[in-house]
């Protein structure tokens, strides 16, 4: 499990908060105005999930990122072992309230799913799909740039974490 790579760094932990405390935890949202916090709030899909249910499945086509309000989700990736060929699933962390994933999918065109989210527990999710920030572009430029320009941060911010992680990884198999 490499939780570092996916935790949420931006945001706090406390359960009891509106959908507009919700979104104003996330970084995506933080420098927005109250009118365009309004537009978002009005936007965005609540949907709830159950233990077990499939939030989105590796190799789909990604239409947009969950923000965890409560519960967990895991994410897991599924290879075909090279010797055996069965189809092995590799844990990577679990998600639980104020965290964020699938944000990729919000600047990548037909953006393949590069791991599968499944809820672990009762969840509920906030849904903000790429046609729901291309309407937000399109009815509030500011607001736009503002949440593309903290896209981009947390695109970069992951990036990096990768980056060092791989780093890490190979410094560590040179040793062996």
């Amino acid at each position: 499990m490499i939780p570092q790579m996916w935790e949420n760094v931006f945001g706090g932990r406390d359960k009891k908060k509106t959908l507009r405390d919700r979104l104003l935890e996330n970084i995506l949202f933080q420098d927005l105005t109250y009118n365009e916090l309004r537009l978002v709030e009005k936007i965005v899909n609540v949907r709830q999930y159950h233990p077990g249910e499939n939030i989105f499945r590796q190799g789909e086509v990604g239409v947009g990122m969950y923000i965890v309000i409560s519960g967990t989700v895991n994410i897991y990736v599924e290879e075909m072992e090279a010797v055996s060929q069965k189809l092995v699933t590799a844990h990577i962390t679990q998600l639980k309230a104020c965290d964020f994933f699938g944000e990729l999918a919000l600047v990548e065109s037909e953006s393949r799913r590069s791991a599968s989210a499944t809820a672990h527990e009762d969840c509920q999710v906030i849904g903000f799909f790429k046609p729901d920030l291309i309407e937000i572009i399109e009815r509030s430029p500011s607001a736009g740039v503002k949440i593309l320009m903290r896209l981009g941060e947390v695109l970069g911010t992951r990036l990096r974490q990768t980056t060092n992680r791989i780093t890490e990884m190979k410094k560590e198999y040179k040793v062996r």
